[in-house]
C-alpha cells in the first residue's frame, strides 16, 4: 500500500561514501538499499518505513552532508542475501540531488533543526524527521516551493 503526500513519512538514511556512495543509485535509478545491516536499531527503524516515504541520503565521515533526496518503492522486507533472515532491506528509487548539500555543521546551527535525532547521534543509519524538518532542509538546500506544486 503506498502512502500518500499527507501520510508520506520522511526519514534520513546514512551511507559511508567509502562504501556506498549515493551516485551509486543516480548511476542505477533504483536500487535495494541493504544499509541497515544486522543492526537493531537500525532495523527497528526501517520497520516503520513504507512505500512512498522520502528520504534524504546522508553521507557520513568524510563528507557529513545530506547529499540527495530518494523515495521508497516497496515496503522493507527481508534481505535476500542474508539466510538467517533477520535482516531487513528497502527499494529506493532516485528522485534529485539536492542544488547544494546541507552539512551536518549547517544542521546543527540551524534552531528548527535542533530536535533531530540524527543530530543527537550522528552514527545512526535510519533517523526519522518530521515535516517541518523536512521542509526547513529543503529549504537550506536551496529548494523552495511554488504555489501549486508540491515540493519533492
Amino acid at each position: 500500500m503506498s502512502t500518500t503526500p499527507a501520510q508520506r513519512h520522511y526519514w534520513i538514511f546514512s551511507a559511508d561514501p567509502h562504501h556506498y556512495h549515493w551516485d551509486t543509485l543516480f548511476v542505477k535509478g533504483k536500487e535495494m538499499w541493504h544499509g541497515a545491516g544486522a543492526k537493531p536499531d537500525a532495523i527497528r527503524a526501517l520497520k516503520q518505513v513504507r512505500k512512498g516515504d522520502r528520504v534524504l541520503c546522508y553521507h557520513s565521515a568524510p563528507e557529513r552532508s545530506l547529499y540527495s533526496i530518494a523515495e521508497v518503492t516497496r515496503d522493507p522486507y527481508p534481505d535476500p542475501h542474508n539466510h538467517k533472515g533477520k535482516n531487513l532491506v528497502a527499494d529506493l528509487r532516485v528522485f534529485e540531488k539536492l542544488p547544494r548539500q546541507v552539512t551536518l555543521e549547517e544542521m546543527r546551527a540551524n534552531a528548527a533543526l535542533k530536535k533531530m535525532k540524527l543530530l543527537k547521534n550522528v552514527r545512526l543509519l535510519i533517523s526519522p524527521i518530521s515535516d517541518a524538518e523536512y521542509q526547513e532542509i529543503l529549504r537550506m538546500a536551496g529548494i523552495v516551493p511554488t504555489p501549486g506544486i508540491p515540493l519533492p
